[in-house]
């Protein structure tokens, strides 16, 4: 069920150091790159998308979504792509109280995800819903409220980096979510290519 109060915002700028480099979610899975899989999962979820990633947005043009840089230099890790979804959010509509965010190598992503989170968060005592899945949490797969930009701004500029220490001072509420069943195994919702036998693995479930 689509999210009219929820943005969602592909988070693309990691370095992909163990993958080689370059941009993972461009590579292709399935017969078409893995972003393509995480929009899909997502987009009927959400009001409205968009990407965040650094350099050239031209790379991902032909995904038809906005694509909006760090506001702090430096690749300084996941809360600044959360910033920065955050900030285009409330300058394009600024109605909606939360952004959804998800890495752009998870093409696994549960249909519910965002229902999900939300009702956890309503459920919970807590500011920021996480996803969680087999007791690890997924720090950058989550609800965040928008409300709390020039918060998450300032305490960058302090140099803070790691999600959960930012997180927990607004109170972090973890939501639960069951493996999915894919060619005959069990896997993690959130399972994410990192490595090249990662990719494989994920080939080999997904090809037709």
């Amino acid at each position: 069920m689509r999210q009219a109060a929820v943005t969602g915002v592909v988070l693309a700028g990691g370095l992909s150091r163990r993958m080689g480099g370059g941009d993972k979610g461009l590579l292709s899975l399935a017969g078409k790159p893995m972003l393509q899989h995480v929009i899909e999962r997502l987009r009927p979820q959400v009001a409205s998308m968009l990407i965040n990633a650094n350099g050239d947005p031209a790379r991902f043009a032909a995904f038809g979504l906005p694509v909006v840089a760090d506001s702090i230099a430096g690749f300084v890790g996941p809360l600044a792509g959360v910033l920065a979804g955050m900030q285009r959010s409330l300058a394009e509509a600024p109605e909606r109280r939360f952004i959804v965010t998800a890495p752009g190598d998870a093409p696994l992503l549960p249909s519910t995800l965002v229902a999900d989170l939300l009702a956890g968060l309503a459920g919970g005592t807590g500011s920021i819903a996480l996803a969680r899945s087999h007791g690890d949490l997924h720090p950058v797969i989550g609800i965040w409220p928008v409300a709390l930009a020039q918060d998450l701004e300032e305490q960058l500029a302090k140099g803070v980096r790691k999600v959960l220490d930012w997180t927990n001072r607004h109170g972090t509420v973890a939501v639960d979510f069951a493996p999915q069943s894919l060619g005959g195994r069990e896997l993690d919702p959130f399972f994410n290519a990192n490595t090249p036998e990662e990719l494989a693995l994920l080939r080999r479930l997904l090809s037709p």
